[in-house]
């Protein structure tokens, strides 16, 4: 496996962690801006819950044992693909935070989120352990 998808993996799972955390913590308000008003629960609870979620897709792309790491980027790529909603409520919507203050910044951001599924998938594929045959 190569140095550069065990680091890619790590800095994800690192990201996620902290991202978490800020969920819960100092950047709440600016979360509750990617809330599409859609979502039936309370738009704060859904920011920590998101944020629990988080700290524990990247606890686990950071410590699953490596038979466990395919299956921990898919997870983790469909919960890339599960927020995208609030990455187009945010654009549809004009909400601004996270620096994201311009139509043109916020579609940008939308670029990304399949950037994250693609660095999820990738840097963990080819990491289950080989069956012997």
């Amino acid at each position: 496996m190569s140095t550069t998808k065990i680091l890619g993996r790590l800095a994800l799972g690192s990201f996620l962690v902290t991202a978490g955390i800020a969920h819960l913590t100092f950047k709440r308000k600016e979360f509750k801006a990617q809330v599409p008003n859609w979502i039936p629960l309370d738009k704060d609870d859904t920011v920590v819950y998101s944020g629990y979620a988080e700290i524990a897709l990247g606890t686990g792309l950071l410590m699953a044992p490596k038979k466990h790491r395919v299956t921990m980027g898919k997870i983790t790529g469909l919960f890339f693909a599960a927020v995208f909603p609030g990455n187009i409520a945010q654009y549809v919507n004009k909400k601004n935070s996270f620096g994201l203050d311009t139509d043109e910044k916020r579609l940008a951001r939308l670029f990304f989120q399949p950037f994250l599924i693609w660095w999820a998938l990738e840097s963990t594929k080819g990491d289950a352990l080989k069956k012997d045959k």
